[in-house]
């Protein structure tokens, strides 16, 4: 088990929003100075357009700063995971993340089985685990069923228990029923917040420890259900830290400070 950081803490710090955005090398070097072990390029298009000298670089900054690779991407079609199998035996990598849907695909439980069944064998085969992610497009029953379906221990759960809220699934039950399947965990907290004239709430993120998200409990379950012998399972920091009214600089300077804490938190839990 090792701790890492995300694109996604560096959400608004890439972003369209930033004057000069932060490039990939400067995410790595940063989790580095921040303690990170891992750093998991997700949801990252820029990465499909490096070319093969591209992707040696990157991987070569990373083995000098000491990090491991992971990569994250969405959908189950078998030509855009094998694309990524690709960069991943380029980059290094053994843990892809993934999730059932994408904006123009969005197949049945049966459908995913079947198109899975034609990529997970080649990740198997290079030892690449496969993980997608909890969230609220597909329910927990359904990804588990694909995953049971699929049945190959290099296919498995992104656990994010925060994400399947919008669904009306509890974290709790959703750490539950994944907990044994689980190959990579992302950290992120998240709470309730009323409106102004306590018209409605707000649900975004919070910093860690502060919010709704039982980490100690999540900890627990997915170690108890954990095969003997099994390889750990590496704990990635996330944020939903929303746009701050006094602008760029103050978002910024907030999305660091929420990384710092987390990574440190995640570090003194060892």
């Amino acid at each position: 088990m090792a701790y890492g950081i995300s694109t996604y803490a560096y959400f608004w710090r890439i972003s369209a929003r930033a004057p000069r955005p932060m490039t990939l090398p400067g995410m790595l070097r940063d989790t580095r100075a921040l303690g990170g072990e891992v750093f998991q390029i997700c949801d990252y298009p820029e990465i499909e357009t490096y070319d093969a000298a591209q992707l040696a670089d990157v991987r070569a900054l990373a083995d000098d700063l000491g990090l491991t690779l992971e990569l994250g991407t969405r959908g189950v079609r078998p030509d855009h995971l094998l694309k990524y199998f690709d960069m991943a035996r380029q980059l290094g990598v053994t843990l892809v993340r993934s999730m059932m849907n994408t904006a123009t695909h969005r197949p049945t439980p049966a459908e995913a089985i079947a198109l899975l069944g034609e990529s997970v064998p080649a990740y198997a085969d290079a030892g690449v685990t496969l993980g997608l992610e909890t969230y609220e497009q597909v329910s927990t029953d359904d990804l588990v069923t694909v995953v049971r379906g699929v049945d190959s221990r290099h296919l498995g759960v992104v656990l994010d228990p925060g994400n399947s809220v919008a669904r009306l699934e509890r974290p709790a039950d959703v750490v539950a029923a994944t907990a044994p399947y689980v190959v990579n965990i992302h950290v992120k907290d998240f709470a309730f917040t009323r409106r102004d004239g306590w018209v409605g709430f707000t649900y975004a993120g919070a910093p860690l420890g502060t919010g709704l998200l039982d980490y100690d409990g999540m900890i627990a379950a997915v170690d108890a259900a954990r095969t003997p012998g099994a390889p750990g399972v590496n704990q990635i920091v996330e944020h939903w830290l929303p746009w701050q009214e006094e602008g760029y600089e103050a978002t910024a300077l907030l999305e660091h400070q929420w990384t710092q804490h987390s990574i440190s938190t995640l570090l003194r839990s060892e």
